[in-house]
């Protein structure tokens, strides 16, 4: 019987790969999201995160239709990028209700069902943002830093019940993530032009960056080892950043992120 596979945020970008590679696996793939499309190869389901009601609806039609939930990829999210002081508080409420709540919902939804047949596995999908703190990005970095954070604690939580939980932390890849990210410049004046200057940047990197179908590729084979890490990072010169950023001391750390972004 083929393994049953979910993944979030899977209309578009690394979601979208990622279904389409763990499909030529052999899972049986269940894509998510507001905007379904008909795909010859995995199923495509509408389901907003940030609705609990359909979160629920939309785990237990899948586990009734074949039995058992083997994967949750939770690679759902959005961006925005603004200087803190000019960002309405609203607006980073929804971000986080669908990068880091929508994320804890599906979560929520298929613990129980992993953990009666003692067995499964969740990735939830942080980004190289969260140990770096990028400026003019705070909100964003901030809900993949509480990914982080969040799955390290659930790890251990569902270690005895044969689940096993890690975070994947991408570099910049090009996707329409960086089309779709809600910028806002209010203030820019008032910041000497850094604002549009470390967005420019940051986009530049992601239009430069890695091929989505290289992403998928990787998330669907750290998704299927036989062991997975707390933590793994996507892309060579990004392991090489982030243990950088771990190993040096935070004040220099942060002030290299500063000349890269803020300056």
């Amino acid at each position: 019987m083929s393994k049953t596979a979910i993944v979030t945020g899977g209309s578009s970008g690394i979601g979208l790969d990622t279904a389409k590679k763990l499909a030529e696996m052999g899972f049986r793939v269940y894509a998510l999201s507001r905007h379904p499309k008909a795909y010859p190869t995995f199923v495509s389901l509408e389901c907003d995160v940030t609705d609990e009601k359909a979160v629920k609806h939309v785990v237990k039609k899948i586990a009734l239709e074949t039995g058992q939930i083997d994967l949750l990829i939770n690679a759902a999210g959005f961006g925005i990028s603004g200087a803190v002081e000019f960002t309405d508080t609203e607006d980073a409420k929804r971000l986080f209700d669908t990068n880091f709540f929508g994320m804890v919902r599906m979560n929520k939804a298929v613990i129980p069902l992993m953990r009666a047949r003692k067995h499964g596995r969740i990735i939830n999908i942080s980004s190289v943002a969260a140990p770096a703190g990028i400026p003019f990005q705070a909100y964003y970095s901030a809900s993949k830093a509480a990914i982080d954070s969040y799955t390290l604690a659930l790890r251990n939580e569902l270690r005895p019940f044969g689940i096993s939980v890690g975070s994947i932390l991408p570099g910049d890849i090009k996707t329409g993530f960086t089309a779709a990210r809600e910028k806002s410049t209010e203030g820019d004046d008032i910041y000497q032009g850094r604002i549009t200057r470390s967005v420019k940047g940051m986009e530049h990197d992601e239009e430069t960056g890695i091929d989505p179908a290289a992403a998928g590729a990787f998330i669907a084979r750290v998704a299927t080892k036989r062991f997975l890490k707390p933590q793994t990072t996507l892309g060579g010169l990004y392991r090489g950043a982030v243990v950088l950023l771990r190993l040096l001391p935070v004040r220099l750390s942060n002030y290299l992120v500063y000349l890269l972004y803020a300056k």
